[in-house]
């Protein structure tokens, strides 16, 4: 019998569990552990910031979905893993203390280095939590007239939510006949040809720009945010902006998950790396998936859920004696969604040199809340 152990509850992790459960037979213990019992769908969260959906319609009892599947939960904070020794320590939940595992999976996500952008906790909204969508909501409706700055902060790695708030803000405040009183502003570090983190090429870039000029939304490129004080974000010693409203996607690093073990696991920011089998460099029994891993280019859902079938597969290999061989190719599939026709799609793969597939219509918002839909029902 195998005891494999998956640490962190998002994309990765669920489907790793699952994936897994699926292909072992029953003697084999699963364990997830996770800081919360709740899974959050985090692509809808722009959405319940609009008041669009609840947070109940983007979220499941993680509990009852892992025991569904014969997978036993853990809530608890991980402290440390010790991958020489095969232990990890838990706090703060039902377990204070270790497990040791035959086979371990990390998906513990990233962390938001809100500390590297002086003034940001004080000052500045984001949509990267439950929570977080709520109270930029309420700062939203009290939004009367000015301007608003919506945009992402150097080693943000995720500025999809950017563009739709942009949208989502635009279509608010025309519905409330507030639109004429404001003035929407994107703001990017890189150039405007850069913006999405360099992925999608100049086609992307200008169907994006021109759906924001639709709305006169104005895209301000090069702005690096450095800090932000009530009332002004600066990117340098002279360039500054002021705003009303603010809502910034902060830098990411890796989860501290106390990898503190000799080996060359992580990178400069703390994400870990690993090989295109999802192995973590020089560990035996190991593997990492999702947000926490090192790849370049953006940290989506749907780059977790991949990794995690590969994971999952060359662990299944390991414990029936197989060599792994499952690999993973590093693709983006998203969907901007601007709530109309102008919903673009990109599907790119970025470790060839091969031209993004683009697509644009009102078909695509609607499938992205297919599929949000979709996975609230699969895991109840």
């Amino acid at each position: 019998m195998a005891d494999i152990l998956i640490l962190g509850g998002g994309f990765g992790g669920v489907v790793a569990a699952e994936r897994l459960a699926e292909r072992l037979a029953p003697e084999h213990q699963i364990t997830l552990v996770s800081r919360s019992d709740r899974f959050v769908f985090y692509p809808a969260l722009v959405r319940v910031a609009f008041g669009d959906v609840e947070p109940d319609e983007v979220s499941f009892d993680l509990r009852e979905a892992m025991l569904n599947r014969r997978v036993r939960f853990i809530r608890a904070e991980v402290v440390r893993v010790d991958l020489h020794h095969r232990l990890v320590r838990l706090t703060h939940g039902e377990v204070d203390g270790e497990l040791s595992y035959d086979y371990l999976l990390i998906a513990t996500g990233r962390r938001l280095a809100t500390e590297r952008v002086a003034g940001f906790f004080e000052h500045a909204h984001h949509l990267l939590s439950v929570n977080a969508a709520l109270r930029f909501g309420e700062a939203v409706r009290r939004f009367q007239e000015g301007r608003a700055v919506i945009g992402y902060c150097p080693g943000a790695r995720l500025s999809v939510p950017v563009f739709e708030t942009a949208f989502a803000l635009a279509r608010y405040l025309d519905e409330n006949g507030r639109r004429h009183r404001a003035r929407l502003t994107v703001v990017v570090p890189e150039k405007a040809r850069d913006a999405l983190a360099g992925v999608g090429g100049e086609e992307f870039i200008a169907r994006l720009q021109r759906a924001m000029e639709d709305r006169g939304v104005e895209l301000l490129p090069e702005f690096s945010v450095q800090r932000i004080a009530e009332g002004q974000v600066w990117a340098g010693q002279n360039s500054k902006l002021s705003y009303d409203l603010l809502m910034l996607i902060p830098p990411f690093v890796g989860s501290s998950v106390g990898l503190h073990q000799g080996v060359e696991a992580t990178d400069f920011d703390g994400f870990i790396r690993t090989d295109r089998l999802m192995r973590i460099r020089n560990v035996e029994r190991a593997y990492a998936v999702g947000d926490c891993t090192s790849f370049p280019g953006p940290k989506m859902g749907h780059m977790a859920v991949r990794q995690a079938e590969v994971a999952a597969a060359n662990i299944c290999a390991e414990i029936e004696g197989r060599e792994p061989t499952a690999r993973y190719t590093h693709e983006i599939r998203l969907v901007i969604d601007a709530g109309s026709q102008d919903s673009i799609y990109l599907q790119q793969d970025l470790w060839e040199d091969k031209a993004p597939v683009i697509k644009q219509g009102r078909f695509w918002s609607w499938a992205k809340r297919v599929h949000e839909v979709y996975w609230r029902i699969e895991h109840r």
